[in-house]
């Protein structure tokens, strides 16, 4: 998992933790600033200092939850300050600096965990096919269907609105973001790919709008290619 260390430490996670040093994990530090929560994005777990500066620590845990940025902390707190520990900083789990790996990699483990028990499933249910959003995974009848990253986002985007028509314009947004420069083209490769892997009992669920785009329809409402198809 990749870790997230707030600390001003010189020398940064691993003097905070040494116990780092010995586990499998990626990890950025970065100072005890609000711009800080900036790179939660790529994070699992947030790591917060407060063996210096209490007062400083709660802020940077509260900040976290205010910020609704859905990442669990664990607090890193000296033996002597744990009386100032309060359960209102909205924190995870604490442990203290000269914890051992085991330690240290069981509480990462189960903070996860939670985190991940509490978070409701994102799936995008159409008929047969689902497309869980957690997992990265899409089925069909419960079998997983081996798509690529691209494919996947695409299928989502249009799983997540049934019946909703997509200009290619839009699906080149949202899949491959404002700053591609490639033509829709790439829009119709991807969406050809999509239904060789549905199957053909299952690639008319894809649905080409003529002169506009393309659009998911659930099985069962649409048994026949009309004259809107290209």
């Amino acid at each position: 998992m990749h870790l997230l260390v707030l600390t001003d430490r010189t020398g940064g996670g691993k003097s905070l933790l040494p116990a780092l040093e010995y586990l499998d994990h990626t990890m950025q530090d970065a100072p005890m600033e609000s711009h800080s929560l900036l790179g939660l994005g790529g994070s699992d777990i947030v790591l917060v200092d407060a063996t210096q500066d209490l007062r400083q620590a709660a802020g940077a845990t509260r900040a976290v939850s205010l910020h609704e940025l859905d990442k669990p902390v664990l607090v890193v707190m000296s033996e002597g300050g744990l009386a100032a520990l309060k359960a209102t900083w909205g924190f995870e789990d604490w442990l203290l600096p000269q914890a051992s790996p085991a330690e240290l990699e069981t509480r990462l483990r189960l903070v996860s965990e939670r985190s991940a028990a509490r978070r409701p499933q994102r799936a995008a249910n159409v008929g047969d096919l689902v497309v869980d959003e957690d997992s990265y995974q899409v089925r069909l009848r419960g079998q997983p269907l081996d798509l690529t990253y691209k494919e996947f986002e695409l299928i989502k985007a249009l799983a997540n609105a049934p019946n909703r028509v997509f200009t290619r314009e839009l699906l080149l947004q949202e899949v491959w973001g404002y700053d591609y420069f490639g033509g829709s083209r790439t829009v119709d490769v991807h969406i050809r790919r999509l239904r060789a892997k549905l199957g053909p009992e299952y690639e008319q669920m894809i649905v080409t709008v003529r002169g506009v785009g393309y659009k998911l329809v659930p099985p069962g409402q649409r048994t026949h290619r009309g004259p809107e198809d290209a």
